[in-house]
């Protein structure tokens, strides 16, 4: 009979060993030495940073458009209604008088 808790023990353990080993070879097998390997790593972070403040940038562009967009939008609706009021004022003292 096969016990169980040993038998997954071992199975973890061999994992982490095998992990281990693996790590190691790709370090000691790897192209590109450390130096280089950071090298790589800080120029595309830097990209990746690069990239990302062009996306705020634009992204800040569009919210400004849109924010304009916005106030032109309103100022029309704004007048448009004020005109309405007038109109409905008007027309409201036309009828008073006609009554009167």
């Amino acid at each position: 009979m096969r016990d169980e808790g040993h038998s997954t023990g071992t199975l973890l353990m061999s994992f982490a060993i095998g992990g281990l080993l693996g790590a190691g070879l790709a370090l000691l097998f790897a192209p590109q030495s450390g130096r280089e390997t950071r090298k790589r790593i800080r120029e595309l972070a830097e990209d990746m940073q690069e990239r990302a403040q062009e996306l705020a940038s634009e992204a800040t562009g569009k919210v400004k458009s849109g924010i304009e967009s916005g106030k032109e939008f309103v100022s029309e609706k704004r007048s448009a209604v004020a005109a309405a009021i007038e109109a409905g004022k008007e027309a409201y003292h036309k009828e008073k008088e006609k009554h009167a």
